[in-house]
């Protein structure tokens, strides 16, 4: 019976629960199941190693530290900034996202995370920055093709990953 090599193509449904077994994502409340590319960097670490070697049919639960997931929360991410480099008719309030800019026109989503007199606390940080995550994993097919998008002409990202 075949089993996932790096480069496989590969479709899954997962259910990814923090330690507390608190649901955060499952592609089981989807139309589709998701499909990647193994080993091209689509997925987290820890998801993506999980794969290899497994079979149509298998199932496994895996638990994935930070450094392996989205990484460990880094406070350096969290900058205070002046309510003045907003727009002034901005309504900002705690939850927004903004796209932050690097001097090489790199983009970093952050949100606001606090809001005290003239200064906004930005977290750049992914949501899930920090956590073990624990996820249920069900192989569905190896080989199969990746979906075209209409923002991914060649179809070379899949279920989940744009956007």
């Amino acid at each position: 019976m075949a089993k996932v090599v790096k480069g496989d193509v590969v479709k899954v449904h997962y259910t990814g629960k923090f330690e507390s077994g608190e649901i955060f994502d499952s592609s089981r409340e989807r139309a589709e199941p998701f499909v990647f590319k193994t080993g091209e960097e689509m997925v987290i670490p820890g998801f993506d190693a999980a794969l290899v070697d497994m079979a149509v049919g298998d199932k496994k639960t895996v638990t994935i530290p930070a450094t392996e997931g989205y990484g460990e929360y880094l406070d350096e991410f969290v900058l205070k900034v002046p309510r003045s480099q907003f727009p002034k008719d901005a309504e900002l309030e705690v939850g927004m996202q903004f796209d932050l800019h690097d001097g090489q026109g790199h983009q970093l989503p952050a949100v606001i995370a606090e809001i005290a007199g003239d200064e906004v606390t930005l977290d750049a940080n992914h949501p899930l920055a920090g956590e073990t995550l624990v996820f249920e994993i069900e192989l569905l097919e190896i080989g199969c093709e990746m979906p075209k998008h209409e923002h991914c002409h060649d179809g070379s990202c899949g279920g989940g990953c744009c956007g």
